[in-house]
């Protein structure tokens, strides 16, 4: 999917930063994915142990999983 891109030279530091700050978005919004999928893999825990907080317990655990799963090889 990468192209190969002939980058002029004199605009080259500009797209070094510019890449650099799309790596640095990226990586902060696959670490914030997999935190709230881990809370949300505890709070559907927590629930799911009283029975009448398994009909929202066992959807947040599913979606934890989920986020977590694209967190990490999304």
């Amino acid at each position: 999917m990468k192209e190969n891109r002939n980058i002029p030279f004199l605009l080259w530091p500009f797209w070094a930063i510019f890449q650099l700050a799309l790596w640095i978005l990226k990586f902060t919004g696959r670490l914030i994915g997999a935190i709230l999928g881990l809370v949300f893999i505890i709070v559907g825990v927590v629930l799911t142990i009283t029975v009448v907080g398994a009909i929202i317990g066992v959807p947040l655990v599913i979606l934890g999983v989920m986020m977590m799963f694209t967190s990490f090889f999304g």
